[in-house]
């Protein structure tokens, strides 16, 4: 157990490695309850969602979800977020734990003519991801005594449905943060363990920290302090795709239309013995051109990956690289992202 943005956190429960290989290749369970949640309600509800994110939330039907960011004025991040459509007039929005307290001051500073919430601790938050996910999750809820009222499981990414689940109301939305397909359920915080517990029984394993940062970081998925930062903009992250520049104004947008590309985030593969960490600094030759955002060896791949902000004529795939890793040079090539895709069914 580690403290983690004010939470106690499993690191692992069994072991990083054995949770890893349980959801790519059957499923794992994640109480990921630490994350935040804002709710934006009203009839400018729409209107404020619209200005606080880069994405555009308008596509959005009730039951879809969006990954989206909080942009400051000068473009760059303030979190990642997931903006779940309740309603045409009510939003959900899932924030980082270790951005909550500032997410949630940032939106009341920016929203007008809507009611904002803090509802961080009114939601568990669990995450059943890996390939046998969604027959797990099938199999408990149709164990239950007045299963034929439940409401059927999301079928398509980033969609959900309000339903009960062991006779509680509960959110459950068909997304991730693993690579895998799979489902995260959200409901009154005293309850997680009704949750918890039968799919635990059911066969999916607890997994902690450890393999949740392994996972992601085999799909490329970004995390705030590594990938994104306050000193970094989508187009320099490539999450080029969730800023649509076209829908009119939003907090960052000024900044992006003029922005300059410093840096480049480029997939990283050891060619040689070692693993680099954060703040590695990656040179070309004897000059350095970047720093490992994040790494590990992958349990996947069985290979050393990761993850580095490189002036972005170093970018490109097939670049050689070194890492300096406790003070040797080490080397590397730049590799396409993500570094792991699953095999669609």
């Amino acid at each position: 157990m580690v403290d983690f943005a004010g939470w106690d956190m499993p690191v692992q429960y069994t072991g990083v490695r054995e949770e890893h290989t349980a959801v790519r290749t059957t499923c794992g369970l994640f109480d990921v309850s630490h994350m935040g949640e804002i709710e934006v309600s009203g009839p400018k509800a729409g209107a404020a969602v619209q200005k606080l994110t880069c994405n555009d939330a308008s596509k959005l039907a009730p039951g879809q979800s969006q990954y989206s960011a909080f942009l400051t004025e000068r473009g760059t991040f303030v979190d990642d977020v997931i903006v779940n459509r309740l309603a045409a007039d009510r939003f959900l929005i899932c924030v980082n734990a270790s951005n909550a307290d500032k997410d949630v001051a940032w939106v009341k500073d920016r929203v007008e003519g809507a009611t904002v919430a803090d509802r961080s601790s009114d939601y568990f938050l669990i995450a059943l991801q890996g390939p046998e996910a969604e027959a797990v999750l099938s199999r408990v809820r149709a164990s239950e005594v007045g299963a034929h009222g439940h409401a059927p499981l999301p079928q398509k990414p980033f969609t959900f449905t309000e339903s009960r689940f062991a006779d509680i109301p509960v959110l459950i939305s068909r997304t991730g943060y693993t690579g895998e397909d799979g489902f995260e359920i959200y409901g009154p915080w005293d309850q997680a363990e009704k949750i918890w517990l039968p799919l635990a029984e059911a066969g999916a394993v607890p997994c902690g920290l450890g393999a949740r940062d392994t996972l992601r970081l085999e799909a490329a998925l970004p995390l705030y302090g590594h990938e994104i930062d306050d000193r970094t903009t989508p187009f320099e992250a490539s999450l080029s795709w969730i800023v649509k520049m076209e829908k009119g104004d939003f907090i960052g947008r000024d900044a992006l239309r003029d922005a300059t590309i410093r840096k480049k985030l480029a997939g990283l593969e050891m060619t040689e013995p070692g693993i680099a960490r954060q703040d590695c600094a990656v040179f070309s030759g004897e000059r350095r051109v970047g720093v490992v955002v994040s790494g590990t060896k992958s349990p996947t791949l069985d290979r050393a990956i990761a993850m580095a902000h490189v002036e972005p004529a170093f970018a490109t795939i097939g670049t050689k690289l070194g890492i300096d890793i406790h003070h040797k040079t080490r080397h590397a090539e730049v590799v396409s992202l993500p570094f792991f895709r699953r095999r669609k069914k």
